[in-house]
């Protein structure tokens, strides 16, 4: 099975998008134990179904991964990609300055902290350039979330990313198409592991908050593991299509 993982804040809130430190911890010992290999991004999606890999993704540049995180993926030579979102590099995750419900307002790295982690050998990806869902962007604006977050890293210091990920993994045909053209491949937050014929512009992934209790990603490939991801996409699809209900009302 491959698989793509997520995570975004490394913190002890509790919160929707937080793995506690100690779990973290706990994966990395996991990953870095030969279980499974641990691939560049590019290299997983084009890696032969039948292999046991995932690569890791970090999601909006969390502070807290230099502090976490940085040393040990290096240590344990563990390819990482990091999405950032450059309008709010060393300001906070208040998108369009107001804070999200139920999630903490934390700190995002800046542009230097970003620059010492790329030297170092951590892959920095795109996440738009303000955080926006694409679904309600048309037109130029949709153009600059998508390329001039590519202008804005590079102007920030040579930082050409190749990958990207969705914000709230919201995409449609139109942002798609969009995305397409300017990133080798996109992220987004289906929950499930990747397929041979998946489109590299809407590559599933796996929230590790939802491995995030001990064990649960230990047990990977097991039917318990399975049926656990199948069990937790169900349930987000049936949120999101009460949400989409909701919005529609």
């Amino acid at each position: 099975m491959r698989a793509i993982l997520t995570y975004h804040s490394i913190d002890e809130s509790g919160s929707p998008i937080s793995v506690s430190p100690s779990a973290f911890r706990a994966h990395v010992r996991w990953l870095a134990s030969g279980a499974v290999r641990v691939l560049p991004l590019d290299e997983l999606v084009k890696a032969d179904d039948r292999m046991d890999a995932v690569a890791i993704t970090f999601d909006d540049g969390f502070e807290n991964f230099a502090t976490e995180c940085a040393d040990l993926l290096v240590e344990h030579a563990l390819p990482t990609t990091v999405f950032v979102v450059p309008e709010h590099v060393g300001r906070t995750n208040e998108w369009g300055g107001v804070a999200s419900p139920g999630i903490p307002t934390l700190p995002l790295m800046s542009w230097p902290t970003l620059r010492r982690l790329a030297e170092r050998g951590i892959t920095l990806g795109a996440h738009t350039r303000r955080h926006r869902d694409l679904t309600r962007v048309r037109g130029a604006a949709l153009e600059d979330e998508v390329a001039g977050c590519v202008e804005r890293m590079m102007a920030e210091g040579g930082m050409r990313p190749s990958s990207f990920a969705y914000p709230y993994g919201a995409v449609d045909d139109t942002s798609a198409s969009v995305v397409r053209d300017v990133y080798a491949l996109a992220c987004t937050t289906e929950l499930r592991a990747l397929h041979r014929d998946d489109d590299r512009a809407l590559l599933p992934r796996l929230d590790m908050y939802y491995f995030r209790d001990p064990g649960q990603l230990e047990a990977w490939g097991t039917t318990a593991f399975r049926g656990r991801l199948w069990l937790r996409a169900q349930a987000r699809r049936v949120r999101r299509l009460v949400q989409g209900v909701g919005r529609a009302a």
